[in-house]
Order: C-alpha cells, then sequence, then structure tokens
C-alpha cells in the first residue's frame, strides 16, 4: 500500500504509548475505509487485503518512528531477531479477520511494546466502535451491579470447552463475540466480566489487551495463574484469564478444579 497523507500517521515526537495508540487509531480507519471500498467483495479477497495492508501501514509506521526496535507480527515471519532485543513491538494488525470480512463491529487492531523483559505500555483499537483503549490513561472499569447476573466473553465460532465448563460453574451467562482483542477490551469496558481462553492462541492475540487490561487493574495470568510472558522463543501462548480483581480469587478456583492447566 503506498502511503499518502490520508493514512500515514504523524509519529515525529511522540512517546510510545502515544505512538501505540496514534498507529493503532491510524490503521483501524485505514481499515474501515478499506472494508466499505470492498463492499460486495468475496469475503476471502476483504480478508486478505485487510491483513495485507494493515500489516504494510503498522509496520511502516513502526519502521519510520523506531527504526531500531525489533517487531513480532502475525502478519510477517518471525526471523529471530527480536530473541536479545531489549524493545520489541508485538502487534496484530487485524484481530478478527473474519468478522471484519463479515462487516461487524466485534475485531480490533493491537499494538504493544515489550520492553527490559515486560510489556510496558499497549493500544487496543476498536474500530468498529471508534473506541481507541490505551494503557497510557489507565482506563476506569464501570462498577458492577452485584445484583446482576455474571457475564462472560466467548467466541462466538468456536468457544474452547473449559470456557464453557467454567461458565457453568460461575454460573455466567455467555455473551459471544468475535477477537480476542474485543473480547478483553469488553472486560475493560465494564460489557463483560471476564474472559477465559484455552488453546489456539499466539502472543499477538494478547499482548496489547493485556498491557490495557493490566493499565485498568484487571486481574492477568494463564490458567495455572502464572503470569502471562511474552517475547518468548516460542510465541504460542495459548491460554489466557482476564477478569475483574474481585472475581480472579473465586474464578482460578474454579479453573483449577476443573483441571483446565493439566
Amino acid at each position: 500500500m503506498r502511503d499518502d497523507p490520508s493514512t500515514t500517521p504523524l509519529t515525529e515526537g511522540l512517546s510510545d504509548a502515544e505512538l501505540a495508540a496514534v498507529l493503532a487509531r491510524t490503521v483501524g480507519q485505514r481499515l474501515r475505509d478499506l472494508r466499505r471500498a470492498l463492499q460486495g467483495s468475496p469475503p476471502e479477497e476483504v480478508r486478505t487485503r485487510g491483513d495485507a495492508e494493515a500489516q504494510t501501514l503498522l509496520a511502516g509506521g513502526l519502521a519510520a518512528a523506531r527504526p531500531s526496535d525489533a517487531v513480532l507480527s502475525e502478519e510477517a515471519p518471525d526471523d529471530g531477531a527480536r530473541i536479545g532485543a531489549r524493545r520489541v513491538w508485538i502487534i496484530d494488525p487485524l484481530d478478527g479477520t473474519r468478522e471484519f470480512s463479515e462487516d461487524r463491529s466485534d475485531w480490533a487492531v493491537h499494538v504493544a511494546l515489550w520492553a527490559d523483559a515486560d510489556l510496558v505500555t499497549g493500544a487496543v483499537a476498536l474500530p468498529g466502535l471508534d473506541v481507541v483503549l490505551t494503557s497510557a490513561t489507565s482506563p476506569v472499569v464501570p462498577d458492577r451491579d452485584p445484583a446482576a447476573p455474571l457475564r462472560m466473553a466467548v467466541s462466538r465460532t468456536r468457544p474452547p470447552s473449559i470456557a464453557t465448563a467454567v461458565a457453568a460453574a460461575m454460573d455466567a451467562e455467555l455473551v459471544a463475540m468475535g477477537s480476542a482483542g474485543f473480547k478483553v477490551a469488553a472486560v475493560v469496558r465494564g460489557e463483560v466480566d471476564f474472559y477465559v481462553h484455552g488453546g489456539g492462541q499466539y502472543e499477538w492475540d494478547s499482548a496489547a489487551p493485556v498491557a490495557v487490561a493490566r493499565a485498568a487493574g484487571l486481574h492477568t495470568s494463564r490458567l495455572d495463574g502464572s503470569p502471562l510472558r511474552y517475547n518468548q522463543p516460542d510465541p504460542h501462548l495459548p491460554d489466557l484469564v482476564v477478569c475483574r480483581p474481585e472475581l480472579a480469587p473465586h474464578l482460578m478456583s474454579v479453573i483449577a478444579q476443573a483441571g483446565a492447566h493439566r
């Protein structure tokens, strides 16, 4: 995709947190424009174009603004240069390609920075809602009505068995939605109370959403309660728990009883 004034973000002088938010928003806006331009096109073409153009714009923005940093992306080969690097951007240019191709709103753009062995900033754009969540602003999770039933985010197309088992044990309503980033954002936004996933994810699926969730004071961990670690030699990071902190002790106990991490 050729750069032009309507799509190329102005990034000079931005902090890392500002850069993440600007790039996430810019890519999200470009994807919305692309989706409108491709109305009526075959879903496979929409998915392919979306992935490619989002990767080009996001990778180009990072290369221009932070040329010395390494990048781990779902849409680019992992050449191993990030291993041993002090700063690594972990990105998912289009999280929820299926939802994007179906002209739904539950997809996202992820931009996170890992530095000195931990996530230091992240931004998640929800272009279908015209929202960008960033760790820089410490998002405030809305208060929960204690009389309301618990709500759990779950995949609308392939919910893992652990999710349905945990929901039943917690007596929680299942709320189906698309991408991983959108599900974590739903916890941050107070639309659901927790999200439990087992199997099939990688670091780029959760890095930016977890950075935002942590900034909001939410519990984040693997199913066994261990920390989520990023920039590992193998980027496979298959399981994830994000929940309101007051629910964490009971939820983690339920997960342990289900034997999900064994």
